[in-house]
């Protein structure tokens, strides 16, 4: 199938399907004309990065684990999985700052919303 064609099974632009091909994501057969091809496998190898995407993995990331989504072996599943704990834990550690974060925020509010009720003598609406 060409690029068209897999932009509408996908749902994914033509364009971000070439800034996958760019990251090395993807990987098409050039027809003589320079045309992309592509097969069904690369239907299910899209869905995959996007799902790769929505749970916060970069392109570079993904990257590494392309060898498994092209070549599934128990080897490559490893290597991936620890790309994909390494990346969990990632997430967690921003997650933990995020709401370390928060609380001060929380704090800081608390702390104006009781001057100016000092102030004014009257409760600032929330």
């Amino acid at each position: 199938m060409r690029i068209g064609e897999l932009s509408r099974r996908t749902g994914v632009s033509r364009r971000l399907l070439r800034y996958y091909e760019d990251q090395g994501l993807l990987v098409s057969v050039r027809a003589d004309s320079g045309q992309r091809h592509y097969s069904d496998d690369h239907v299910r190898r899209v869905e995959l990065i996007r799902a790769f995407l929505a749970a916060g993995l970069s392109t570079r990331t993904i990257a590494e684990m392309v060898p498994c989504m092209a070549e599934p072996s128990t080897s490559k599943a490893r290597r991936a999985l620890v790309t994909m704990e390494r990346e969990r834990n990632r997430l967690s550690s921003a997650i933990d700052s995020l709401a370390v974060a928060r609380a001060a925020l929380d704090d800081l509010i608390a702390f104006n919303r009781n001057y100016l009720d000092e102030q004014t003598g009257s409760p600032v609406a929330h």
